[in-house]
């Protein structure tokens, strides 16, 4: 007695909620619910309706029903293809469902004679698969064929990220997968990050079948989306056995071959995977005793059998993957390499270089990931997917519109996707060769965590070697904006010292400012070096990493049209290449001899320039004239946390210079002589009172404001870290004392390196729109990031002292901090106080770490 039970099949047409007249009783839902219930009259013996739910008992008196079928009609939406075709329910809100595989997608004509469309297995002797999605018969044909093929194992991934739902056709069940209006042709990502394909489907699934139950058990799906021939056509739900998910369709099958296994592995159309898919994998790999390195060597491989939708691109992924695997459980002596051809063409591209240099067995780790890639290569091949992407991108002419981006960025795009895609086999492959032998005590998140120099060369893939060339210039497509335009004199110097925001640090040789030109140049060596101040020794640091030049006795440098605020990044591993960028531009603004677009303080101009130079040559002037003076090139990005490198630059420019005068003087200037030339003069403030002694340190004052221990950096991930370093609390109060010494001149209406955190991260709920929104958060999580790399080289200050700081700060980072667990923290950087850091992909070191733009943020 009690039991609840919802209505299935036969029924009646239901009356939408909003249409109906309602009773204060309740007696109209009770009536309209028991509309869409099928209780046949011979089983039923009364009704009773109450204000819950309507009671069915049925004539034996043995059993009685609950009915709770009432569907809320007003919660669904309803939409049209075109004004020629009918309205009806829409799937999520807003999609259609649409016939998940076309004919011509079955390139390889397979779906016949294997049950599955370009079903295939990869060149060599692995038992490696390969199919687009099948039917549920399909996929049961796919086994039989595999069984028969003498597969005894079999270990099934599906590498769909998107939902999909079968529908009884026939006798077989038939793949549909949701699509919007504007693309009919293209499946849905990342629909929604906190729920998994799985969930999404079963949500779908309930969906239909109170569509069904809403339009007399029938619903629209279309398989023409072409023509349109015949669509939509109305399919039968009678219950929720009419509809599989994908689970159901590749699970139930298993049961009578026990050794078989089936996984879900959502990868991307585009682009690397998650370190959190790779784990996925690996975890795989765990659970599979035959996959282990400690396996029954007499027993057979299990086939790998990967499958995405038409079987072409993510399935050529997941085949890449096993085919490494593979290499790893047989040995090079098994790989097929007299039997494949690998592809012709070289990606010379720095990262990749850069990434061979570094890795243990780097030429090896290359080498079998482009043999896996050629034995996989039968349909799609990663390497000639990014050198004909790159090809693309260097042979745009006329700008025009791709799918909401221009010619340029979306082939830019496309380009960094498919290297980020082969970069990413090779650093997994890496991963492999150090933690397969050990059956894997580490994830793959862990290990690059704890081998985080990756995450800083992959940032590289965004380089000037895949952006336009600044001699873009000569042609008009970029702009050349005036430093004075960039540069706001925030601290009134301009007029004394003819340069912005010109400043020292209180009892210090310490100094900062904005870009000077050659005049102001000379203005400000006169000054250090006047009988007052007397500094014979002067080391200037320019920290700039974008391109420079002085061109008619003004400063500027290159930027985008669109975004003349933002510098474009020109990753390089040395400033002296920086010098040559520089002086390849310089020639060729000389050499065009014609009116050139140029953007000053008040507007937008046409200039012809007759003088032209390089930041290092009017250093090189000033040096004959002031003997003193060294120059050096330390470039930073703008707003971050410096790189574990540029602390070691720094450290050892400074020492290098105290060991030849202990009184010599410290110059850092940038483009605005605010962020980056701050960071520097605090890095240096550290260092000068580790070297001559600290200043001492009051108490910390009672603030009586409201959330002051945030103005005062106290977040918990901040805090975190702290707790974790020796003597952390006056380590970190060390460095606020440092950024208040640093910024004594400038108010925090102006620029403070602490308190422009919460200011920044507060701009957020302001924002006008969601692009603005998530700009100011990677700023304020950059921001964060920076003031917790500063508390951290002042431990390593600290700590390596004693040694006289023999080991680098990029090598203590590597072998003390990060196994200390600080990557890992800052692999989860965020507010937490306010929001889940996982939320945003900027809580990654992986996308926190590339070069951004405003127009383009990852959620």
């Amino acid at each position: 007695m009690g039991t609840s039970a919802s209505a299935t099949s036969q029924a009646a047409p239901f009356a939408p909620t909003h249409q109906a007249d309602h009773q204060g009783n309740g007696m109209a839902e009770h009536r309209r619910s028991l509309q869409s219930v099928n209780i046949h009259n011979s089983k039923t013996k009364s009704i009773i309706t109450n204000k819950v739910a309507p009671v069915v008992i049925t004539n034996n008196c043995r059993e009685e029903f609950q009915i709770h079928d009432k569907i809320q009609s007003s919660n669904y939406s309803m939409g049209r293809i075109s004004d020629l075709l009918p309205e009806h329910y829409l799937v999520l809100g807003e999609f259609f469902m649409v016939q998940d595989i076309y004919n011509r997608a079955d390139v390889l004509n397979t779906t016949k004679s294997h049950g599955a469309p370009n079903f295939r297995k990869v060149k060599g002797n692995y038992p490696l698969f390969g199919m687009g999605q099948p039917s549920l018969n399909g996929f049961k044909q796919v086994l039989q064929r595999l069984q028969i093929d003498g597969c005894e194992e079999v270990v099934f991934i599906c590498v769909r990220e998107e939902p999909v739902v079968f529908f009884r056709s026939d006798g077989d069940f038939i793949p549909y997968t949701p699509r919007g209006r504007e693309n009919l042709h293209e499946n849905l990502h990342d629909l929604d990050r906190e729920l998994s394909a799985e969930q999404i489907e079963l949500s779908i699934r309930k969906e239909l079948c109170d569509f069904a139950k809403l339009s007399e058990n029938m619903f629209y799906v279309y398989n023409d989306i072409e023509h349109f021939k015949d669509d939509p056509q109305q399919v039968q739900i009678l219950s929720e056995e009419d509809i599989h998910v994908t689970e159901e369709v590749y699970k139930r099958p298993l049961f009578s071959q026990p050794l078989h296994r089936y996984y879900r592995l959502p990868l991307p159309m585009e682009g690397a995977p998650l370190e959190k898919t790779f784990d996925a994998f690996v975890n795989i790999l765990r659970v599979t005793p035959n996959l282990s390195l400690m396996r029954d060597s007499s027993r057979p491989l299990p086939a790998l059998l990967f499958s995405c939708q038409v079987g072409v691109g993510r399935t050529n992924l997941g085949l890449i993957l096993g085919a490494i695997v593979f290499h790893h459980l047989q040995g090079a002596s098994e790989s097929p390499r007299q039997e494949i051809q690998k592809s012709e063409h070289k990606l010379d591209f720095q990262v990749i270089e850069l990434l061979i240099s570094h890795l243990p067995k780097g030429q090896q780790v290359l080498d079998e990931v482009d043999d896996a890639i050629a034995m996989c290569s039968e349909m799609h091949n990663i390497k000639d997917a990014v050198f004909e992407n790159k090809l693309k991108l260097e042979g745009i002419g006329e700008d025009y519109q791709i799918q909401g981006k221009s010619t340029k960025a979306y082939f830019l795009q496309r380009t960094l996707q498919s290297l980020e895609r082969y970069v990413y086999l090779l650093v997994f492959n890496a991963y492999l060769h150090d933690q397969y032998p050990q059956a894997f005590p580490q994830s793959f998140s862990q290990w690059l965590c704890m081998n985080a120099w990756i995450y800083r060369l992959l940032a590289c893939m965004d380089s000037s070697e895949l952006s336009a060339p600044a001699s873009l210039i000569t042609d008009g497509i970029r702009v050349l904006v005036s430093s004075k335009f960039l540069a706001t004199d925030l601290l009134s110097t301009a007029k004394e010292m003819k340069v912005a925001n010109f400043r020292r640090v209180s009892k210090m040789a310490l100094y900062g400012m904005a870009q000077p030109n050659s005049e102001a140049l000379a203005v400000v060596m006169s000054y250090l070096t006047d009988q007052r101040r007397g500094h014979s020794t002067i080391l200037w640091l320019n920290l700039q990493e974008e391109l420079v030049l002085e061109a008619n006795g003004q400063m500027f440098t290159p930027r985008e049209p669109g975004s003349l605020e933002q510098p474009i990044p020109v990753c390089v591993q040395h400033p002296q290449k920086l010098q040559e960028m520089e002086l390849t531009l310089k020639h060729d603004i000389l050499r065009c001899e014609k009116w050139l677009g140029v953007i000053t303080e008040q507007d937008k101009q046409m200039r012809m320039f007759k003088t032209c130079h390089t930041i290092e040559e009017l250093f090189v002037h000033q040096k004959s004239v002031h003997p003193g003076l060294s120059y050096q090139r330390i470039p930073l990005s703008d707003c971050c946390a410096p790189k574990e490198e540029v602390f070691d630059q720094l450290l050892e420019a400074m020492k290098s210079s105290l060991a030849e005068d202990p009184n010599c003087a410290f110059i850092f200037n940038c483009h605005d002589g605010k962020d980056r030339t701050t960071a520097a003069m605090v890095i240096a403030t550290l260092t000068l009172w580790h070297i001559n002694g600290f200043p001492e340190c009051e108490e910390d004052e009672f603030v009586s404001v409201p959330n002051a221990k945030y103005t005062k950096g106290e977040f918990e991930v901040v805090m975190q870290v702290v707790r974790v370093l020796p003597e952390g609390h006056r380590v970190k109060r060390e460095v606020d004392i440092a950024l208040d010494v640093v910024s004594e001149t400038m108010t925090p209406m102006h620029y403070h390196l602490r308190e422009i955190i919460i200011s920044t991260y507060r701009q957020i709920k302001m924002a006008k729109s969601e692009a603005d929104a998530q700009w100011l958060r990677l700023r304020s999580l950059q921001y964060l990031e920076r003031y917790i790399y500063l508390i951290l080289f002042n431990c390593y200050l600290h700590l390596e002292k004693k040694d006289s700081w023999r080991r680098s700060f990029s090598q203590w980072m590597s072998q003390v901090a990060a196994r200390a667990g600080v990557y890992a923290i800052l692999n989860h950087l965020g507010f937490s106080e306010f929001e889940n850091p996982d939320d945003s992909l900027m809580a990654r070191l992986r996308f926190r770490w590339l070069p951004h733009s405003a127009q383009f943020i990852p959620m």
